[in-house]
C-alpha cells in the first residue's frame, strides 16, 4: 500500500488554542488511529477553569475587536480570506483528517475541506445581506425588529466529519457577529485546531475562535453549562443532546442547536430506477463506513422488486475493500474504534438471534485496523434491535411492503425523525408522501445533501432541535429583538 503522505512529517498538536495561541495542558486522552490501533498521541480533558479561560478570551475579543459591531462587509472580507486558506492549506489539513478520523485523506482533500471552505463563504454572504425588518403599527409610532449576535457560543462536534462539522458551527457563529468556543470530538482533534489557527491567520481577530480540547462528561459540560455562553450548538448522538439539555437546564436556560441522532428509512416503489436505487442506498449506508448520522438504514421496498433490489445491493456490498485512510487510494473506512465496533457487531449478532436473515456481511474485515463489513440483514422483526437502534456502522435492514399505507407505516420510527429517502417515477406520489414522511428532509430519487449549502438540516422529534446550514443556522446565530417607539 503507498501512502499519500508521510504521517511521521505531521505535527499533531496536543493543546488548546485559546486567544489566539497553544495553551498547554496535561495530555490524559490517548488519540488512536482507526486505521491501525496505533496511539497517535495525547490531548488534555479541559476542566471548568480552562473553559472558563476560553470564554473570558472570547468575551475580551468581542469587546476589543467590535466583531459584531464593525461593518458587516469587515467580516464578509475576513472570512472569505480564512475560507481561501482553507483552500491553500488543503493537503494540511486532508492529512491532519485522515490520520486519527474515518475520513480518507483523496476523500478529505478533494471533498471535506473544499466543502468546509464553501460553507464558510456561504455564511460570510449573508453577514451583509441578513438584518432586522420593519413592524406595521399605528403611524404615530416607529416599530422595528432587530438582529444582535448573541455573543458567545458554545459548540461541539462530532467525530465523523471534523473538519466540516466545524464548517457548520462556526461560519455562521462568526458571520453573525459572534466568538465561539469549540470542543471538537477527543478523537479527531487536529484538524480543527489547525482551522482555528488558519483564522487568525486570515485576520479573523484572535479569541473569536477558541478550542478547547477534552471529553463531553468533564469538558462538555463545562461548556455547554457556562453563565457566560449565550448559545450552544451540538452536534452528536441523542443521548449526548438529552444530557446537554439536562445541564443547560439545570444551569441557566439558554437557546440551543440539536443535530442529532436518525434511524433514517429509505422507501423504493416498483415503479423506481433500481439501479439508481441501489447506487443511492449502497453510499447512503457505507460511505464513511455509515458513521453518519443521515445514513439509509432502513431499506423500505415493494415486494415485487424486493429480490432484485437485494441482489443489486449485495454485489455493492461485497464490492467494498477497506483501506488506510492515509493510502493514495480511498478505500471503504474504518470504525472510529474498537468499541464502536464491537457495539455494532453485538447488535447484528443480537438480530439474527433473534430470527433476522443476514444477507452479506456481519463481520470484521479480516485485517488490521477497525474495519466492519457492509452488512444487510432482511427479516427483522418490528422490536429487532437492528430495527429500533441507530447503529452508526455499516448496517442497513431490508423490508417489504405491499401498499403506500404500509409502507408509512414501516417508515414511521417511535424516536427518530432526522431524514427519509424515496425513490419512484410518480411525481404525485413524491409530492404525496413527501408531506407524510415524518422527517426534516426528505431526499426523492436521490439520497444525501447537495452542496449548495442553502438547505437547512436538522430533524424532527428525538433527531434535534433547530437547523444547520442555510439561512436557518444564520439566523440562529442571532437573537431578535422588538423597538417600539411613539413619535
Amino acid at each position: 500500500m503507498s501512502l499519500a503522505f508521510d504521517p511521521a512529517r505531521i505535527t499533531l498538536c496536543d493543546t488548546h488554542f485559546i486567544a489566539g495561541v497553544p495553551v498547554a495542558d496535561r495530555p490524559e486522552i490517548a488519540v488512536v488511529s482507526p486505521s491501525t490501533g496505533a496511539v497517535l498521541g495525547r490531548i488534555p480533558r479541559a476542566d471548568a477553569a480552562m473553559a472558563d479561560r476560553a470564554v473570558e478570551a472570547a468575551r475580551s475579543a468581542l469587546v476589543c475587536s467590535n466583531w459584531g459591531g464593525c461593518a458587516p462587509r469587515d467580516r464578509l472580507r475576513a472570512l472569505h480570506r480564512w475560507a481561501d486558506l482553507i483552500e491553500a492549506e488543503a493537503d494540511t489539513l486532508a492529512a491532519l483528517e485522515a490520520i486519527c478520523s474515518a475520513r480518507p485523506f483523496v476523500q478529505a482533500r478533494a471533498g471535506d475541506v473544499r466543502i468546509t471552505a464553501d460553507q464558510i463563504r456561504f455564511f460570510a454572504e449573508c453577514a451583509d445581506k441578513e438584518g432586522g425588518t420593519l413592524a406595521p403599527v399605528a403611524d404615530s409610532s416607529f416599530g422595528y425588529i432587530s438582529d444582535e449576535p448573541y455573543g458567545v457560543i458554545g459548540a461541539i462536534t462530532p467525530w465523523n466529519f471534523p473538519i466540516s462539522m466545524a464548517g457548520w458551527k462556526l461560519g455562521p457563529a462568526l458571520a453573525a457577529g459572534n466568538a465561539v468556543v469549540l470542543k471538537p470530538s477527543e478523537m479527531t482533534p487536529y484538524s480543527t485546531l489547525y482551522l482555528a489557527e488558519l483564522s487568525v491567520r486570515a485576520g479573523i481577530p484572535a479569541g473569536l475562535v477558541n478550542v478547547v480540547l477534552g471529553d463531553g462528561p468533564v469538558t462538555g459540560t463545562a461548556i455547554t453549562g457556562h453563565p457566560d455562553i449565550a448559545k450552544v450548538s451540538f452536534t452528536g448522538s441523542t443521548r449526548a443532546g438529552a444530557a446537554i439539555m439536562e445541564n443547560i437546564a439545570r444551569t441557566g436556560i439558554k437557546p440551543m442547536t440539536l443535530e442529532l441522532g436518525g434511524k433514517s428509512p429509505v422507501l423504493v416503489f416498483a415503479d423506481a430506477d433500481l439501479d439508481l436505487a441501489a447506487e443511492c442506498i449502497d453510499r447512503g449506508i457505507t460511505a464513511n463506513a455509515g458513521q453518519v448520522c443521515v445514513a439509509g438504514s432502513r431499506l423500505i421496498v415493494a415486494r415485487e422488486v424486493a429480490d432484485a433490489l437485494a441482489a443489486k445491493l449485495v454485489a455493492r456490498f461485497a464490492a467494498h475493500r477497506p483501506a488506510d485512510t492515509l493510502a493514495t487510494e480511498a478505500g471503504f473506512s474504518p470504525i472510529i474504534s474498537e468499541a464502536q465496533l464491537s457495539r455494532i457487531d453485538g447488535i447484528v449478532q443480537a438480530a439474527t438471534a433473534r430470527g433476522a436473515e443476514l444477507l452479506c456481511g456481519g463481520q470484521r474485515f479480516d485485517r488490521a485496523g477497525s474495519f466492519y463489513q457492509p452488512t444487510l440483514i432482511a427479516g427483522a422483526a418490528a422490536d429487532n434491535p437492528a430495527l429500533r437502534e441507530e447503529i452508526f456502522g455499516p448496517v442497513a435492514t431490508f423490508q417489504t411492503f405491499d401498499t403506500e399505507d404500509e409502507a408509512m407505516d414501516l417508515a414511521r420510527h417511535p424516536t427518530y425523525g432526522l431524514c427519509s429517502g424515496l425513490f419512484t417515477r410518480d411525481l404525485s406520489r413524491a409530492l404525496r408522501l413527501s408531506r407524510r414522511l415524518e422527517a426534516g428532509t426528505v431526499w426523492v430519487n436521490r439520497y444525501g445533501r447537495s452542496q449548495d449549502h442553502i438547505l437547512p438540516t436538522g430533524g424532527w422529534k428525538a433527531s434535534g432541535l433547530g437547523k444547520d446550514l442555510g439561512r436557518d443556522a444564520y439566523l440562529a446565530n442571532r437573537r431578535r429583538k422588538s423597538v417600539l417607539i411613539d413619535l
